[in-house]
This record gives structure tokens, C-alpha cells and sequence, in this order.
């Protein structure tokens, strides 16, 4: 199973424009890359464009609506998204949550992509660790209700990348995460992931998010038990990105 790197460029950059040049300027230095799955996901009015740009980066999205078609004003489907050419979808951040979107939304938006053929990357992650430990029973309850009603047939087409919010750049009084959070939580989101679906579970690829740069990538991939990273800020810096994806390389 090829590790995969996932740059999520949020509300970035200003215009196509640049758009195409941070792009072209990826693919370009990432031309060499063999071992890993890269995804770029832009604003959605930039997808057409880049998509033209390159065959080796994969295109992603930043959200999908949980139904196809009709009357959804400012709406986006999983179906245009494909028709794109559009492979991944990042569903359930924590940056989409805190605008209040629940697990019943998240699952709906899961169930629309998966049958139009996207790959869903599902987001979890707590807000803050307590002395208790309940943050554990947060993000299993964050992956039922996400996953609910989802088949054994599908679990391995989704990725779940572990992003706590307490260490995404966004945050207020944020702190890094280490190697050894990452590592804690991938354990428990297999276990959480082994009970609901089985054996089918072990397909699943489980990645790392939250302010992860080229200093602490290696740590991550090496030492936090996951199959990746999603990427946030550090994607929008050609140099950044691209060492991100050569250091997970080496290690494929």
C-alpha cells in the first residue's frame, strides 16, 4: 500500500494565476516521485485548470455536498467533483465542524462520495487532551457516527487522517503534537476501526495532520504509525512540500 501525502491549500492562493504556478512548480520538482500517492486540493474554482497541468498529482477537493443534484445554493456534488477529475475529497474538518457541521452531515457527504466513485479523507480529531482520557471516547464516537451504515466493501476506499485541532496552526495558545500522539491515536483508531469492520479494517490507510512540516514529517512517518500526512500551510510552499514528499520516499 503506497504511503500518500495530501496538501490541503484551504483558502489559498488569491488567484489562478498563481494558483497555476504553485502547481506547475510541484509537479515540476516532484517529477521523480514513484512510491508515493500525491494530492493536491485546491479551491474548487481552480481544480479545471490544474488538472491540465499535470498527470502525476493527483487532484483533490476540500469538501463535497451530500447529495448530487438540485435545489443546494452554493453547493458543491461529489458527482461534478469526479466528473472533474477529482479523486479524494477532504470531508469533516475540523475547520468545516467549527461552522457546524456534525457526524450526520459528515456521514451523508461520506456516502455521496463513495458512491460516485471519490475517495473520502476523514477528518477527527479533539479539541483538547484531558487528564481523563475522554478525548478517546470523542473521536470513537467520531468515527461511528461518520462511518455509519458505511459496508466492509467501502471502508478501504476511505482514509481517516488524525488532525487535532489543539495543533493546527488556527488555533489559539497551540502546541506541536509529537510522534508519540500520532502513534497513541493510530493505535486506537484501528482498534475502534478492527471492531466495526474486521479484517477489512487492516485496508485502511490512517494519516497524520496538523501543522506538520518538513522538520517534523520524518518523525511522523517514521515514528507515528501512519500511512501519510495532510498537509495545511507547508503545501503552499513548493520547497516545504516538496521535502515533505521526498522524505516520505525514502521511507516507501
Amino acid at each position: 500500500m503506497k504511503k500518500i501525502i495530501v496538501g490541503n491549500w484551504k483558502m489559498n492562493p488569491a488567484s489562478l494565476k498563481e494558483a497555476e504556478k504553485l502547481f506547475a512548480n510541484i509537479a515540476k520538482s516532484l517529477s521523480g516521485a514513484k512510491k508515493t500517492d500525491i494530492v493536491i486540493c485546491p479551491p474548487f474554482l481552480y481544480i479545471e485548470k490544474l488538472k491540465k497541468l499535470s498527470r502525476k498529482i493527483i487532484l483533490g477537493a476540500q469538501d463535497a455536498y451530500g447529495k448530487d443534484v438540485g435545489a443546494f445554493t452554493g453547493e458543491v456534488s461529489p458527482l461534478m467533483l469526479y466528473n472533474l477529475g477529482v479523486r479524494y475529497v477532504i470531508l469533516g474538518h475540523s475547520e468545516r465542524r467549527a461552522l457546524g457541521e456534525d457526524n450526520e452531515v459528515v456521514n451523508k457527504k461520506i456516502k455521496a462520495s463513495l458512491t460516485v466513485g471519490l475517495s473520502p479523507i476523514l477528518c477527527v480529531g479533539e479539541s483538547e487532551r484531558d487528564e481523563n482520557h475522554s478525548y478517546f471516547n470523542l473521536i470513537k464516537t467520531q468515527l461511528e457516527e461518520c462511518l455509519a451504515g458505511i459496508s466492509k466493501n467501502s471502508i478501504s476506499k476511505i482514509i481517516i487522517a488524525y488532525e487535532p485541532v489543539w495543533a493546527i496552526s488556527s488555533t489559539p495558545d497551540r502546541r506541536d503534537a509529537t510522534a508519540s500522539d500520532s502513534l497513541e491515536m493510530s493505535i486506537y483508531i484501528r482498534k475502534v476501526l478492527a471492531d466495526k469492520f474486521g479484517s477489512d479494517a487492516h485496508e485502511v490507510r490512517i494519516i497524520y495532520g496538523g501543522s506538520v512540516n518538513e522538520k517534523d514529517a520524518l518523525e511522523f512517518l517514521k515514528h507515528g504509525e501512519v500511512d501519510g500526512l495532510l498537509v495545511g500551510r507547508a503545501s503552499l510552499d513548493v520547497k516545504k512540500f516538496t521535502e515533505i514528499v521526498k522524505i516520505c520516499e525514502t521511507l516507501s
